[in-house]
């Protein structure tokens, strides 16, 4: 077994990540209070892979609350750890297709042959559906189906 410990700067070095962000992510609960000599946080070399875990969450979209939960359900099993990561699918999923809907609009925008959008009455047509409550892919899918 390894006594091996490294300082914040040690494991910060490591993980490619700063400081600040390792003792904010200790104040949140998502690394473990680390030991401390003469003051200093003293990791274990196992810290890194922690973080780097803390890392792909946050990559793929979870929010550090998330993957506190996330790292708190790992420990209360496989079930609650797969709901939070089919929400996060399911919001994802939302999110793409706001995207999706954002981004055809913004082409049809283009695409349209008035110099001025605001002459359109295609465009017209959608800001009048947009402000009777339909979402943007509700408007896009309405102008789109006919």
């Amino acid at each position: 077994m390894t006594t091996e410990q490294w300082t914040i700067g040690e494991l910060a070095r490591r993980a490619g990540v700063a400081t600040s962000a390792l003792r904010y992510w200790e104040d949140l609960g998502l690394l473990p209070a680390p030991d401390r000599a003469a003051g200093q946080r003293r990791y274990p070399p196992s810290a890194v892979a922690l973080v780097g875990e803390i890392l792909v969450l946050r990559d793929v979209g979870f929010t550090l609350r998330e993957i506190r939960e996330l790292l708190a359900a790992r420990s209360s099993g496989a079930k609650e750890w797969r709901e939070l990561q089919e929400r996060k699918l399911a919001e994802l999923d939302r999110r793409i297709a706001q995207a999706q809907a954002a981004r055809t609009a913004i082409a049809h925008g283009l695409a349209c042959p008035y110099e001025d959008v605001h002459d359109c009455p295609t465009f017209g047509n959608l800001l009048a559906a947009r402000l009777a409550g339909a979402s943007l892919d509700e408007v896009h899918s309405r102008f789109h189906s006919r």
